[in-house]
């Protein structure tokens, strides 16, 4: 980052925020701690700009800062025994997706959103960063500070996990389609 983009900074940090905003609601599970995560995140940002390696993406960083800003946030409830409000599962079960064209697209939206929800958060923090906010292996990889191997061993055992968790409630299925027509025979 040459002193120029230093400079501009403020003026960037606009276009990054829909997908800073995006990654934070991912990331913390609700709305509250959302806005107060990519608050801190961009404050820290603007207060380091000068740390900006040149040949780094900007985006990447922010993401990079957005992510150590929730894990300290986590380590300061932990410390403090506080909890955050509980996502709410039952008003995100009913919500309709706007984008789904049935309602079997809809219900296996949630169920793929679930199945990510319920990965350990290295390997989840590496599907979002990887899947959904499209960055490279490299990175995403330069954003959490581990090697490549590391974010493709994550990114592969997240893969592996949410497959297991659609092939067994698929597999009950398949063995009574199977005996059902075994006994038309």
């Amino acid at each position: 980052m040459s002193k120029a983009d230093f400079e501009n900074l403020p003026s960037l940090l606009p276009g990054m925020l829909p997908r800073l905003w995006a990654f934070a609601l991912r990331l913390c599970g609700n709305q509250h701690d959302a806005e107060h995560l990519l608050q801190r995140a961009c404050v820290r940002g603007l207060e380091r700009a000068g740390q900006l390696q040149p040949g780094t993406s900007p985006l990447s960083w922010m993401f990079s800062i957005a992510h150590s800003t929730w894990i300290d946030e986590v380590r300061s409830r932990q410390v403090r025994r506080r909890c955050s409000e509980e996502w709410d599962d039952i008003l995100l079960a009913t919500a309709a997706d706007p984008g789904a064209r049935n309602p079997h697209v809809a219900v296996l939206g949630g169920q793929v959103i679930a199945a990510v929800e319920r990965l350990p958060e290295a390997q989840r923090i590496v599907m979002l960063l990887v899947a959904v906010e499209g960055l490279s292996y490299a990175e995403a990889a330069e954003t959490l500070g581990v090697p490549i191997g590391t974010i493709m061993s994550r990114l592969s055992r997240a893969r592996q996990k949410i497959g297991a968790q659609f092939s067994k409630r698929l597999a009950p299925t398949a063995r009574s389609d199977s005996a059902s027509q075994g006994a038309g025979r």
